[in-house]
């Protein structure tokens, strides 16, 4: 089913930008992740080939979209996916993309991207 672009949310265009190997910006809010990510500022996400511990994700947890840290990777794949504070939102099979900058600036690890076919996983 196709959706049109101007009833789409934020999070599903960032999702249909992903899906199609493009970045994608997204204003985020909230404190959780100072003080490395401000609210109100403009996050860049791109879909990538590997995610590691402290890496700044996308991720959908308990039907939440989040952008926040993965604590942990368990031996079956899962990401543990944490705030900037400690907090454990929960456990996911498939992040949607990783932070790669930050109002601009270059943010995290370098990273190369994937072909949108390829895709991060299963599950959710």
């Amino acid at each position: 089913m196709q959706v049109q672009l101007g009833l789409m949310n934020k999070y599903e265009m960032t999702m249909a930008a992903l899906d199609d190997g493009k970045d994608a910006e997204m204003k985020v809010f909230g404190n959780s992740m100072m003080p490395l990510i401000k609210t109100n500022s403009v996050v860049t996400y791109r879909r990538t080939e590997d995610y590691g511990v402290g890496d700044v994700v996308l991720a959908k947890v308990k039907g939440n979209y989040l952008t926040h840290k993965i604590a942990k990777i368990d031996s079956k794949g899962r990401y543990l996916i944490a705030n900037n504070k400690g907090y454990e939102n929960g456990w996911v099979k498939m992040i949607l993309g990783r932070v790669v900058a930050v109002e601009g600036e270059p943010f995290g690890r370098p990273t190369a991207t994937i072909d949108a076919d390829v895709g991060t996983g299963s599950g959710t």
